[in-house]
């Protein structure tokens, strides 16, 4: 009898030791459900000439605006770079640095990056997705938000 209750409760340990593993972090879930919102960026096609970011907000080469919309106080831009992820890491970085903005964080892993910024009477963060399914195209997303 204390055998096959010994059995059990190492059975029912197991499972819950297991249950706790291969989860996924918070961290993940959070990309995983920031790359499902910004990939359907990737298939539009029209293009937005003017934004209501600083009229001197570092835009690189390769950058397109496509939608713009406001979430509170804040504007939110989102586009496509054409290029690598390096590439537009690499651009967005040196235009902040470059101008009159401040990098206040910055971030580059394998399938995305993020630098926050302060300048032009505003803060925010640049994040780049590489969601597109595409070598050379990801999405940009651009919240911006008054000091």
């Amino acid at each position: 009898m204390t055998s096959r209750f010994s059995l059990w409760a190492l059975v029912g340990l197991l499972a819950f030791a297991l249950a706790g593993c291969g989860g996924k972090s918070d961290e993940e879930k959070a990309k995983e459900a920031a790359a499902e919102t910004s990939a359907p960026v990737c298939d539009v096609s029209t293009e937005v000439e003017g934004t209501e970011l600083p009229s001197d907000f570092p835009k690189p080469d390769g950058v397109t605006y496509r939608e713009e919309s406001t979430a509170g106080p804040s504007q939110v831009v989102d586009g496509t770079y054409d290029g690598s992820l390096d590439d537009a890491y690499d651009a967005y970085e040196q235009a902040f640095e470059g101008g009159s903005y401040n990098v206040l964080f910055k971030e580059k892993e394998e399938e995305d990056a993020e630098i926050s910024y302060e300048g032009g009477g505003t803060t925010g963060q640049v994040a780049l997705r590489d969601v597109c399914g595409e070598d050379d195209k990801l999405v940009v997303h651009i919240t911006s938000r008054p000091e």
